[in-house]
């Protein structure tokens, strides 16, 4: 069952006068529970299409569809209520409130989203405790580590049971020992059945995942799965 549809998706941005195709002709499909890898070069529309994906902008033309629903013509509210409600977020500098412990972090999504307290903390505690941080809940981010905050941005954006999980850079501000560990977060998440979508510059990173996507100059490509190797497009690196 297909969670993401995008058709001839484009994205035109205006610089002085004239517009300039971000975006040309994009096409994906990602099925319920696959883990995906979009890689590409500074400049080359990957960063336009996840926040396109994540409702964060909206395309210039071509259809997108989320769990079967087209979202052309959407409000910002019911783009919002969206991403609250079907899409996690976890980005490099995981954004993470410097007076809210990691548990009032992790459970900032249920309030927006109006779950009463009790449940908040509940779901809270349960998706810590699924990243391995159930001894560090009270702790506030600058007594974590790069590797912890990140733990507690996962869980954050896993909260709300989204349907859609998108990482930017992951691990782009953590060690190879922290970088892995989230890594398997992913993998665990990913045989568990959450859709994912990881933009990252890494090759080592995304050949964590089952197919990776390249994008260049705007337009996307694909190599295959991890069983059938990668395309020659692999050598893309930023």
């Amino acid at each position: 069952m297909a969670i993401l549809k995008l058709t001839d998706i484009c994205k035109d941005y205006i610089q002085g006068k004239e517009p300039v195709r971000v975006l040309k002709n994009v096409n994906m499909t990602v099925e319920q529970g696959e883990y995906l890898a979009i890689m590409g070069p500074s400049g080359s529309g990957k960063t336009t299409l996840m926040n396109l994906i994540g409702c964060l902008d909206v395309p210039t033309s071509g259809r997108l569809e989320l769990d079967g629903k087209a979202l052309k013509d959407l409000t910002d509210d019911q783009l919002a209520e969206i991403r609250n409600k079907h899409i996690g977020f976890v980005f490099q500098s995981f954004h993470l409130l410097p007076k809210m412990d990691a548990l009032e972090n992790v459970a900032l999504p249920l309030l927006y989203a109006g779950v009463p307290l009790k449940e908040r903390k509940a779901r809270a505690e349960e998706a810590l405790k699924a990243v391995g941080l159930e001894e560090r809940m009270h702790f506030l981010p600058n007594q974590l580590s790069g590797g912890q905050c990140q733990r507690v941005a996962i869980a954050r954006a896993m909260v709300t049971k989204p349907a859609l999980l998108l990482a930017d850079e992951p691990t782009g501000a953590l060690d190879t020992k922290a970088g892995n560990q989230i890594m398997e977060i992913f993998r665990q998440l990913s045989r568990e059945g959450m859709t994912i979508i990881m933009i990252t510059h890494e090759q080592s990173i995304a050949d964590c995942a089952d197919k990776i996507y390249y994008i260049l100059d705007g337009e996307l490509n694909t190599g295959e799965g991890r069983e059938g190797g990668v395309s020659d497009e692999a050598e893309i690196q930023g």
